[in-house]
């Protein structure tokens, strides 16, 4: 049986023409949120199912650095809908304000998309990708920039529930324009052209082949399009790359992490024109945090006690930095 959120994924495939991933929509569904594979999935999936009714009237914010949806609830609803999101924790990405209950996430990911948001082709009208997209966060704000069409994917079955709890709020207020599809960058049809502006935040440093990535995004995109790439870097020249031991602040899956400049040069060789660094910034405290929706160790944990601008095993500190570029025509 097909949910209705496949439902609107499927119709929104075959609406942009995607006739050639639509064929693959079934399998990679099933593969993203398989029971067997994911023993909390069940327990996600039972949380927002019980998220109650909403009255019609709501007012949606999509353009705000908080995503907001006002709507009337009763106290009872209030402490039922804020138990049940509390399931689906930790919340990493966002913040969100749904029915007065505000989900203070571990990240500021308003301050990063303050830093993106400047520097974009306007998304009015565009075909836009979010790879590693997390909850959906960013992807809501790119609807609320006027995007045609979005489609986040992660892998993570919890992000997926997490995206579908905010859309039970949401509601059809972004036009049904946003989707979630529970894949890596891996599962995008080869050569694909399509994307107008895809994104990649925060997942470059987690792969151990950078400049494959590289080219699966350079895939996605059509001729011309806009790819916007942010990840963590260390100072240096063109020649300066990092690969941390087992451990990069206390993370086990990081991998390559370039000066800037080397990351330029990574992209010109991989086939982008353009290629322009737009924001870099040690990450703070303050942008980076445990909060009562996300209470494990967060970055402040991760860092030298004695020397904070090196991380626990003796790196530089995260550092971030987001470069934009175009696809060659």
């Amino acid at each position: 049986m097909t949910s209705p959120s496949h439902r609107d994924l499927y119709h929104a495939f075959v609406d942009q023409g995607l006739d050639r991933w639509l064929a693959r929509l079934p399998e990679q569904l099933a593969r993203g949120l398989d029971r067997k594979r994911y023993g909390d999935l069940p327990a996600w999936e039972k949380a927002v199912a019980k998220l109650p009714d909403l009255p019609a009237v709501r007012e949606v914010a999509l353009d705000r650095d908080t995503v907001t949806v006002e709507v009337a609830l009763s106290d009872a609803q209030q402490r039922q809908c804020e138990n049940l999101l509390k399931k689906l924790a930790p919340w990493r990405k966002g913040p969100y304000s749904l029915g007065g209950i505000t989900i203070d996430t571990e990240w500021r990911s308003d301050w990063k998309w303050q830093r993106v948001a400047p520097h974009l082709t306007p998304l009015a009208g565009r075909r836009v990708l979010d790879v590693g997209g997390g909850s959906g966060y960013h992807a809501w704000r790119m609807a609320g920039a006027g995007a045609s069409f979005v489609l986040v994917i992660d892998p993570s079955p919890r992000f997926y529930y997490q995206f579908q709890a905010i859309r039970h709020f949401v509601g059809d207020a972004d036009g049904g324009r946003t989707h979630f599809l529970p894949v890596g960058v891996e599962d995008v049809p080869e050569q694909l052209g399509f994307f107008d502006t895809v994104f990649s935040m925060g997942v470059l440093y987690h792969r151990p082949s950078p400049l494959e990535h590289l080219a699966q995004l350079k895939d996605a995109l059509r001729p011309g399009g806009e790819l916007v790439l942010e990840t963590l870097v260390v100072e240096g020249d063109e020649t300066t790359v990092l690969l941390p031991g087992e451990r990069y602040a206390a993370m086990p899956n990081v991998f390559f992490l370039p000066s800037a400049a080397a990351l330029t040069h990574w992209l010109v060789r991989s086939g982008f024109e353009q290629v322009r660094v737009v924001d870099e910034a040690v990450t703070g405290l303050d942008e980076q945090r445990a909060t009562e929706w996300m209470t494990f160790q967060s970055l402040a944990d991760f860092l030298d006690p004695e020397d904070p601008s090196r991380t626990r095993e003796g790196y530089p500190a995260p550092r971030r930095a987001v470069l934009i570029a175009n696809k060659a025509r």
